[in-house]
């Protein structure tokens, strides 16, 4: 628990005191947003406000991992080091594309099949890698099995060892694809995409906590439930780390922003919330935990398939947090709202975390 605490606090120390001096670096070399024009006008005073804020999240994050680890002695785990391998593999991609924007003087970065292919390299490396490294009793950081709030017996290896794994690898980039757009649609208002994030890396570090309280490895009571999880207090670590680096951030991407996260920081943080899902078993829990995003991925989705199949828009405009900008909602009543909503999605899913191993009992 002193490593989660440390890491925290210092991450958060990192954030709110790195962010401001990015800013002026920023500022000082005319690094500013693109604002899209077909999108709501009130975003045009937005234009110029520095961006790939996300670095100082992800700077912050090891940092405090880092710090945690030296203090304490502990050695980094292959589940925390992979997961901020996969954090900051999806960060560069990011800040290739903001940077791609500031160079090019375009709202637009990296062509889509670039981006993508390079979201898809990243994640394949984690998938392969995830598989590998294990510990005395033989667990991964991740595994072949689909997971809920724990392995379920649905396992990728049923097609055999080669086709198992490309279907693992093909399951891992979905995650990663849907987790890492998902917060990266996300960020379209200030502070909306920080704050949702900071919910649900809580949840991931009290997930990490009660995994490692009752492993498998240090509960020999038969019948009583358990985790087989390979390092799930060095992932409370690591969402300890993202929690105070959001929280940090989030002091100055509050409206009015000083600084935007960029998709330096959107595909960053949604690489981590995936990576966190998959080492800790809990993949199909991150669609509760991640609500908000499923919640506004969704939206344009069905915003293009509507317009697609009928001709017709089903919102104003898609996210759908620029439908209610475009309805007359202020945006700070917006992000409020939405955090709302964010922070019931988390608590739904801590509780059903919780209860199925209350049932377990």
């Amino acid at each position: 628990m002193k490593t989660v605490l440390i890491a925290a606090a210092m991450a958060l120390i990192f954030s709110m005191f790195g962010t401001p001096l990015f800013i002026k670096f920023l500022v000082a070399r005319s690094y500013g947003q693109f604002i899209r024009d077909d999108g709501p006008t009130a975003h045009h005073t937005k234009r110029g406000t520095p961006t790939m804020g996300g670095a100082v999240i992800i700077g912050a994050a090891i940092g405090g991992y880092a710090i945690a680890h030296l203090v304490t002695g502990w050695v980094p785990t292959m589940s925390g080091v992979l997961v901020l391998f996969l954090m900051t593999g999806l960060g560069l991609v990011g800040f290739v594309d903001d940077f791609t924007k500031i160079t090019k003087q375009r709202s637009l970065g990296l062509r889509a099949g670039t981006k993508l292919a390079a979201q898809s390299l990243v994640a394949i490396v984690f998938a392969l890698l995830a598989l590998q490294f294990p510990d005395e009793a033989g667990r991964t950081p991740a595994s072949t099995n689909v997971s809920f709030l724990r392995d379920t017996k649905i396992n990728f290896g049923f097609a055999g060892a080669v086709l198992g794994l490309i279907l693992f690898v093909i399951w891992a980039m979905v995650i990663i694809a849907g987790m890492s757009n998902g917060v990266n649609l996300t960020d379209g208002l200030d502070g909306l995409a920080t704050g949702a994030s900071v919910m649900v890396f809580g949840s991931y570090m009290l997930i990490g906590i009660w995994q490692s309280n009752n492993s498998c490895t240090i509960t020999s009571k038969a019948g009583t439930p358990c985790y087989d999880v390979r390092d799930p207090r060095d992932l409370a670590v690591v969402a300890a780390c993202l929690l105070g680096a959001c929280f940090g951030f989030l002091w100055w991407n509050a409206s009015p922003a000083k600084i935007f996260m960029g998709d330096t920081g959107s595909l960053a943080l949604g690489g981590a919330l995936a990576g966190l899902a998959i080492s800790t078993r809990t993949e199909l829990l991150i669609v509760l935990l991640g609500g908000l995003f499923v919640l506004i991925t969704l939206s344009v989705v069905i915003q293009v398939g509507s317009f697609k199949l009928t001709g017709r828009r089903v919102f104003r405009m898609a996210p759908l947090q620029h439908h209610f900008e475009l309805v007359g909602w202020g945006e700070v009543t917006i992000v409020i709202r939405f955090w709302i909503i964010a922070g019931l999605f988390v608590g739904l899913g801590l509780g059903v975390f919780y209860a199925e191993w209350v049932v377990g009992v």
